[in-house]
């Protein structure tokens, strides 16, 4: 029996849903509920630990995956044959194979910063489409946007001028999560990724250097370091040179003894442990003209600390920590069915009624605060609204962006915040104000079902 390959793919999107997706489904089926028009949003109720704001990412693959949302004859056939399904309604079966996605898509641009209950995407649809779509939207919403939040905030405390490779396909949860992980780092500001599918299908040149091991195979069977760097400059002589394998200083010493007799050039090398404060400055005094890398565990925390130490680096290899962490807890909540809004009352996990707008404030080119309003409400001379219709019917409204251009967009956005918001130690919470008609919706909402027995 061949083992199975469990990618995620256009023709098993279908399939790759929570199950309660599918028997929600049925009953809505059964009851007669399957076609009433709903709209559920999607948002995280509270930022990440330390955070202050977020990036929206994940727009692209959302949309994908809505354009290729089918069930095929197999797909029903395996479903059929788990017996979960035998008290499911013909009109269940019907649906699920021969509908697509018909439904409207609201989302803020990709690249957008956004806060706590602001929803990223807003799905209205056939009940039945609007239930089945949260969980791959859920899954590529989530990770992107934890990812170009992490990428953003690199950015923005390396500063423009720095080299920021993602260096995260070991680390991240999964292949797809890797190749996801790439796109959104890049979307958000980094430079390039050394994921040769993500890059060469994103349309990017992958970047890397060399590992360790390199090094200790040239050591050990040729005889010395220097032949690893010789060997490996024949063939790649722009890429950079992994220094710290044995004596990073010595390393250093020995190359730009070679450069001042004319042997070699050296434009880059790499450090990926020890002291990096210490040893980018003797590094520098040795090869002034050599750009230094910085890998090893790095973050936003630890390159600000870095810097603030007087370290010379020219760019960072960014890795576990980009693409793992305290995750983004976005939800997908219904807020309205057949025109009536709705809302969730649980302790802790209260959500807000009706389909909603973000209206953004500026003055003098900076955000200065948002309004949660609702999507029917105007916005004042000085606000603008960030949810745009992006599906509508089924069918994309606008072409697919580049990622340079979204990338523009996440500097952009991160740039308007106010600098307390940004600051990484103690960030002060941006403003986000409920319009009075979302109060009172809410209000009015909240009577209703509780009159309800």
């Amino acid at each position: 029996m061949p083992y199975p390959t469990l990618l995620a793919t256009p023709d098993n999107y279908g399939l790759l849903t929570d199950l309660y997706q599918l028997t929600m489904v049925s009953c809505y089926a059964s009851e007669g509920l399957a076609d009433r028009r709903a709209s559920f949003e999607l948002f995280t109720r509270r930022l990440p630990p330390g955070y202050s704001y977020l990036i929206a990412m994940g727009l692209a693959q959302a949309i994908d995956y809505l354009n290729n949302l089918r069930f095929s004859e197999r797909h029903l056939e395996a479903l059929r044959q788990t017996g979960l399904f035998d008290h499911a309604p013909d009109d269940f079966w019907q649906r699920l194979g021969e509908g697509g996605f018909t439904g409207d898509v609201w989302a803020v641009p990709e690249g957008t910063a956004v806060f706590a209950n602001e929803p990223l995407l807003r799905v209205e649809a056939p009940l039945w489409q609007a239930q089945i779509a949260e969980t791959y939207l859920l899954n590529t919403l989530n990770y992107q946007t934890l990812v170009a939040t992490r990428a953003a905030r690199l950015r923005d405390v390396a500063g423009p001028e720095a080299k920021l490779l993602e260096f995260g396909t070991r680390r991240a949860f999964s292949p797809q999560g890797a190749l996801w992980a790439a796109r959104a780092a890049l979307a958000a500001g980094l430079d390039e990724t050394s994921n040769v599918l993500a890059a060469l299908a994103l349309g990017r040149k992958p970047a890397g250097t060399m590992a360790h091991a390199l090094v200790m195979v040239f050591t050990a069977l040729e005889g010395s370091e220097d032949e690893a760097f010789a060997a490996f400059q024949r063939y790649f002589p722009e890429a950079a040179l992994l220094i710290d394998t044995y004596d990073t200083v010595a390393a250093a010493e020995r190359l730009a003894a070679q450069v001042q007799r004319g042997e070699t050039q050296v434009a880059t090398v790499r450090l990926d442990s020890g002291n990096l404060v210490e040893l980018s400055q003797a590094v520098r005094s040795h090869l002034p003209n050599t750009k230094i890398m910085a890998s090893g565990d790095l973050d936003e925390y630890e390159i600000a600390r870095l810097k603030q130490a007087g370290a010379v680096l020219d760019g960072y290899g960014l890795g576990t920590k980009l693409v793992t962490g305290e995750p983004v807890n976005g939800v997908y909540k219904l807020v309205d069915i057949d025109g009536t809004p709705v809302m969730k009352e649980a302790s802790g996990k209260t959500t807000l009624p009706g389909r909603k707008q973000i209206f953004r404030r500026y003055e003098g080119g900076k955000a200065v605060g948002d309004r949660l309003g609702l999507l029917e409400e105007p916005a004042a001379p000085d606000e603008t609204p960030l949810l745009q219709l992006v599906v509508k019917q089924g069918q994309a409204m606008q072409e697919l962006e580049s990622l340079d251009a979204i990338a523009a967009r996440t500097a952009a956005s991160v740039a308007s915040l106010p600098a307390a918001v940004r600051q990484l130690e103690h960030p002060a919470n941006y403003g986000v104000a409920l319009s009075d008609a979302l109060v009172d919706l809410a209000a009015r909402t909240r009577q209703h079902s509780q009159s309800q027995p």
